[in-house]
């Protein structure tokens, strides 16, 4: 009897591959291809799209809110259609964490807000929706990105439980955990009064 059986191997095989794919850091490399330099020495030193905005450039920040949410969507839909949905909730986990922890840059990586809405949006359309139109409200309000992410972290179980039979509904505890974590600078920020609101350094 083979001490790793076909389905654990399998659901291995999708966690690295959701990590490799969610490791690849589009904000750096659309910084770099448009010519707006090295991403680690621009703002906050963050990989993501709200730091890519402080560039200037808005059409390189949609790009890499874009791909950064594309890797996650594909990571899941990969998974999905190959193995099945236990694949597809590891390869999104995963995903997260690649984006997040990336071994190219040290483990050092981004937030994981769009691979966060992206992954969400593959996983079930209806809670992927709702947690953009959060994000977009409460990023509306405060003008401030990380309370847009925080809260769509904060009401994506909620939408799981409303719109959905609860399947991811602790995938979805594991992910709203891991972006309050990434986001703990901002949040003592916020309650300084010193986070930057959208499109400031």
């Amino acid at each position: 009897m083979p001490l790793i059986d076909s389905t654990m191997t399998q659901l291995i095989l999708w966690a690295a591959l959701g990590y490799l794919l969610g490791s690849i850091p589009f904000g750096m490399i659309v910084a770099r291809v448009m010519g707006l330099g090295n991403l680690r020495q621009i703002g906050s030193g963050n990989i993501g799209a709200t730091n890519v905005l402080r560039t200037g450039n808005k059409g390189a920040a949609a790009l890499t809110l874009l791909f950064d949410a594309a890797k996650g969507a594909a990571a899941v839909l990969l998974a999905r259609v190959l193995a099945g949905e236990d694949a597809a909730q590891i390869a999104a986990l995963a995903a997260f964490l690649g984006h997040c922890f990336p071994v190219w840059l040290g483990f050092k990586g981004g937030k994981g807000v769009a691979t966060f809405l992206g992954l969400w949006l593959a996983l079930d359309w209806r809670v992927g929706v709702a947690c953009c139109l959060t994000w977009l409200v409460a990023a509306l309000i405060w003008r401030i990105s990380s309370v847009g992410a925080l809260a769509a972290a904060a009401l994506s179980t909620t939408w799981i439980m409303v719109l959905t039979d609860g399947s991811t509904f602790f995938l979805g505890i594991a992910l709203t955990l891991l972006v309050y974590w990434r986001h703990s600078a901002n949040l003592a920020r916020i309650k300084a009064g010193t986070e930057p609101k959208i499109g400031k350094s």
